[in-house]
């Protein structure tokens, strides 16, 4: 249904205003729609009565052709010039209806009657009652959800402060575990640099090599120079140039010094001024500390600027260990010199008795002192025999070879009035047991008798002597032994014998030649009868010394030489045709 409304006046125009207002409120368009129209019908009508002429509002209460489930009021504001038809309209609305028609056909001719347009007004009051009671009703879901956004807002920013708190925490734990870890690393890195200089400047018995690896090990991680001042050192100190004054005052009171134009603050040395010598450059002056004195001082420049404390630390303890060092070194250097000038006067040159050539080889282990208890003599007795003997004092070091010392003088002694190779070692057992329970020795004494061709031998707890025979046939003389000397027991050591032509050798060892850690003593010796039976018989009669060589180079090429090695050869001369 269309309703129209020709429009030249404010009455005209109320009257259309009112009548929409009804059919919109007939067909059942809800209050804030209708309102939304009529407020803009309203404002379209103004306007076309500011511009005068006449205006045709048309009303369709229809719905849109081919929509016929979705039925509309729709509006249209067109003028109408005074010499033809409607032009196209300047204005269009359309709002959707819920109610079919409800007002006569014969609205649009209905005149306008003043108690219409009360009415109308008092219509338009109650829809705009109704609006500012849904704009209320707005405004209050409004505030109740501003309010609730204000108190989420607030939750949402404290929770932001929690969580930047609980960031600032996380990070102040993250630095302090990240401290924490370098902290540890470097302690580890220090812990590490010390056991390994400890082992090395421990593994040197030489106190000259220990002074020259110190400037490799803290060079240039943990100083820029470094200078060892051994006091007493005499040669070393000729032609050097000035020390600081600092490593006096250290050798002195024996504690660290600190040399620079400030104070250093190191835990555990005493600060001092700069040094004359060089005023602008720190000195870190360690004293190298001995049992009860101190041997020298330790002269350092810093890496940078100045030291870390914990790394001072570790340098004082690190002096500590290279003094400790030095001083076994110097010690045991000393312990040496004496053993090896003991060593020297023991080992005297050998007889050479007709018919009889002897060739000796002594070799001292290559760790520890380097002198033992091994040693081997050759002597004759009152009745023109030779007796040769090889023994081995148990232990190494200034007191093995003291007792080696006492045994072969008292041997010598006892040989005076005679007697076997079994009698001299009875009472050498008896000797030993007496002047030092806790020691004890191994030994073989071989006689030969001018002009006899037999071997008398005995041994105590000693390896076999090995005999090769003149057509280069090896054995060993295994025959059984006594114990060891000076172990608590009773002992009467027996003599043997052996035929003993011309052109044989016998060889007589200590246990350094053949005994090895990882096989034991049995395969050395049968390496040392094959390394006899090998050698020519040339070289034993006319060489004695070259082939006792030969037999030592084949046995030590394998021997790590912790032991002494001692070797004795007796060769039977062949008798010379007339």
């Amino acid at each position: 249904m269309t309703h129209t409304w020709h429009i030249t006046s404010v009455v005209d125009a109320a009257r259309a205003r009112t009548d929409t207002a009804r059919l919109a409120a007939g067909h059942g368009v809800p209050v804030r729609d209708r309102t939304r129209l009529l407020t803009a019908l309203t404002a379209q009508l103004r306007q076309a009565l500011a511009k005068g002429g006449t205006w045709r509002l048309t009303v369709h209460t229809a719905a849109p052709p081919g929509r016929a489930e979705h039925p509309q009021l729709r509006l249209a504001l067109s003028a109408v010039p005074d010499d033809g038809p409607a032009e196209q309209p300047t204005w269009r609305a359309a709002v959707p209806t819920t109610e079919p028609a409800a007002a006569p056909d014969a609205l649009a001719s209905t005149p306008p009657a003043p108690e219409s347009l009360a009415e109308a007004l008092l219509d338009s009051d109650d829809d705009t009652a109704l609006v500012l009671d849904a704009l209320t009703e707005q405004e209050t879901l409004v505030e109740f959800h501003r309010e609730e956004l204000h108190q989420t807002n607030q939750g949402v920013l404290a929770l932001h402060a929690e969580l930047d708190a609980a960031g600032e925490a996380q990070r102040e734990l993250f630095a302090a575990e990240r401290a924490a870890r370098t902290e540890a690393e470097e302690a580890r890195r220090r812990l590490t640099f010390l056991a390994d200089s400890s082992d090395a400047l421990t593994a040197s018995l030489n106190h000259e090599e220990i002074v020259r690896l110190l400037p490799e090990l803290l060079m240039p991680s943990y100083a820029h120079t470094v200078d060892v001042w051994l006091l007493g050192d005499e040669e070393a100190e000729r032609g050097h140039a000035p020390r600081p004054a600092a490593a006096v005052v250290a050798a002195r009171t024996g504690r660290p010094q600190y040399a620079a134009p400030h104070p250093g603050g190191l835990p555990g040395v005493e600060d001092r001024p700069p040094s004359a010598l060089h005023p602008t450059r720190p000195h870190l002056c360690l004293p190298l500390p001995a049992r009860r004195t101190t041997l020298g001082v330790l002269i350092l420049t810093p890496p940078g600027d100045h030291w870390d404390p914990d790394d001072a630390v570790m340098l004082i303890e690190l002096a500590r260990r290279a003094g400790t060092a030095i001083d076994n070194a110097q010690r045991f250097e000393h312990n040496r010199d004496i053993a090896e000038t003991l060593q020297r006067a023991l080992l005297t040159d050998l007889p050479s008795p007709p018919g009889l050539h002897l060739a000796a080889r002594y070799l001292p282990a290559t760790h520890g002192l380097n002198i033992g208890g091994d040693w081997y003599d050759a002597f004759r007795q009152p009745d023109g025999s030779l007796i040769a003997v090889i023994g081995d004092v148990t232990g190494h070091g200034l007191h093995a070879a003291v007792m080696m010392s006492q045994l072969r003088t008292a041997l010598r002694a006892y040989a005076v009035d005679g007697g076997s190779p079994g009698r001299l070692l009875t009472r050498l057992h008896l000797f030993l047991h007496h002047l030092q329970p806790d020691l004890y020795a191994t030994a073989v004494i071989a006689r030969f008798r001018p002009g006899e061709r037999v071997l008398t031998w005995a041994a105590a707890g000693h390896p076999p002597p090995v005999l090769r025979t003149p057509d280069g046939r090896v054995r060993t003389l295994d025959d059984k032994p006594g114990a060891m000397l000076g172990i608590p027991l009773r002992q009467d050591i027996e003599d043997h014998t052996v035929e003993l032509p011309a052109g044989a050798t016998l060889a007589l060892y200590t246990d350094g030649l053949v005994e090895r850690r990882a096989h034991g003593i049995d395969p050395g010796i049968e390496r040392l009868t094959e390394a006899m039976s090998v050698l020519a018989a040339h070289d034993l009669s006319h060489d004695l010394e070259s082939a006792a060589d030969h037999i030592l180079d084949p046995m030590l090429k394998d021997s790590e030489r912790d032991d002494d090695v001692c070797l004795l050869l007796c060769h039977v001369a062949e008798e010379t045709p007339r």
